[in-house]
């Protein structure tokens, strides 16, 4: 039953979704205005050993699509409370559960896809990196997408409009876009900044993804990027769907 009503949940707003182009395409816009205004000014600078700028860059705004994506998520969430839509969803059999993870996977594919035509725009600007590891970037861009997105539904669940939800969003995307080094490597930076993004669970996403992006995929940073990304993804899913629960939704 669990699996058929997040495939029911999924549906009706995958299907919400496809009829908004402005989502889809306005979704992308920021990491694609960093692409192509930002990236150019890091071509000639000495980024790392045997890498070049655009393999540093290009994760980093792959884990910003999903940081601020994801993070917003429950907005749509907020206007279905206010829209008597969660209050019809109550009194229905469907699984407390399910009305979460339908929306996490919506989110997961949109932003997945999204992902997908950033890495097409930026192949065409010069970016060189092997196959797998932009299939493994992608992944970590749905796990990000589903740890996010669950704790953002979280969230709009125990708030009531808006104005009280923006304000704790920005609060905390902006100090995690900062520390984790997704425009630069945090290595570039004072040693004391370096030792204090490693508190911010992103930072190890983003090293990971840059690995891949060169290729080397038996590191260190590969190891607990994937133990940080699937921990997150599992403590966050299961936030999500006991304030779903305990919430009736």
């Amino acid at each position: 039953m669990l699996l058929h009503d997040t495939a029911l949940i999924f549906g009706r707003y995958a299907r919400q979704t496809l009829r908004s182009r402005f989502q889809i395409l306005f979704g992308i816009l920021m990491p694609l205005l960093y692409l192509l205004f930002f990236g150019p000014l890091l071509t000639e600078l000495p980024l790392g050993e045997d890498t070049d700028s655009w393999q540093i860059l290009v994760p980093g705004l792959l884990l910003q699509l999903g940081l601020f994506g994801a993070s917003f998520a429950g907005f749509g969430l907020i206007i279905d409370k206010s829209t008597g839509v969660v209050e019809r969803m109550r009194v229905t059999p469907v699984s407390r559960a399910a009305l979460l993870l339908g929306r996490v996977l919506r989110d997961a594919l949109l932003f997945m896809f999204q992902a997908v035509l950033l890495v097409l725009v930026a192949v065409a600007m010069g970016l060189r990196a092997p196959l797998p590891g932009v299939l493994i970037g992608f992944l970590f861009v749905g796990l990000l997408t589903v740890s996010l997105a669950s704790l953002s539904y979280a969230l709009a669940m125990r708030v009531s409009t808006p104005q009280e939800f923006g304000p704790v969003i920005n609060s905390l995307t902006m100090p995690a876009m900062l520390l984790s080094g997704l425009m630069l490597p945090m290595t570039l930076g004072p040693k004391w900044l370096d030792v204090l993004s490693h508190f911010t669970p992103f930072r190890y996403l983003v090293d990971a993804v840059r690995d891949a992006y060169t290729g080397s995929y038996a590191t260190s940073h590969m190891l607990y990027g994937v133990l940080v990304a699937l921990g997150f993804a599992a403590l966050a899913v299961t936030v999500g769907t006991g304030v779903f629960r305990k919430a009736g939704a």
